[in-house]
């Protein structure tokens, strides 16, 4: 079966998870994202009070949580092939390593581009910063501010992979279900 996957993405508080949740609640298929189930894991071992920023942060071993990362994104995006719609979802995607990994400084091998490059996505798109809808909780941990910045790293990573990126204006969660779901029928 020909189908077609769909990349949600954009910087924490974007109004992505409102977004796949529509989709999924219109009988679209989503992968959801995997780094909070990760974040809140890794923060069991931390002092409670602890002000954290990155789950990088406070993990032993950096390069091997977003090796991880990578892995688990790899795997949702090979397990589409068993679902039988026409277009599968992503909440965020392999690239989306890569723009945090640049944005917090960390050094990656050529292996996690190799990753990125052989496994393509058919759209992108992306939600930008929203400072009315943002806010921070336990596993969001960036300020808008970091929010904002991720945003240019997401959008210059996907490009650097040579992604068209569709920019999803602001508005109610119906009118950007309604974008995406036009840009992809046209």
């Amino acid at each position: 079966m020909d189908f077609k996957r769909i990349v949600i993405t954009g910087a924490p508080g974007t109004g992505k998870t409102s977004v796949i949740k529509s989709l999924e609640n219109s009988g679209h298929y989503c992968f959801h994202e995997i780094i909070r189930t990760m974040t809140l894991e890794a923060k069991k071992n931390q002092e409670p009070n602890a002000i954290l920023s990155n789950p990088i942060d406070f993990v032993d071993d950096s390069l091997a949580f977003n090796r991880s990362l990578i892995m688990g994104r790899l795997e949702q995006f090979n397990k589409a092939v068993k679902i039988k719609k026409e277009l599968i979802f992503y909440d965020r995607g392999i690239p989306d390593v890569l723009a945090y990994m640049d944005y917090f400084k960390q050094d990656y091998n050529q292996d996690f581009k190799n990753v990125c490059q052989a496994n393509r996505y058919d759209e992108v798109f992306i939600l930008p910063p929203w400072e009315e809808i943002y806010e921070q909780d336990n596993e969001r941990l960036e300020s808008y501010p970091q929010a904002v910045d991720l945003h240019v790293h997401l959008e210059e990573t996907y490009g650097s992979f040579g992604y068209k990126i569709n920019e999803v204006p602001f508005g109610t969660v119906a009118e950007r279900l309604n974008f995406i779901l036009n840009r992809i029928g046209n």
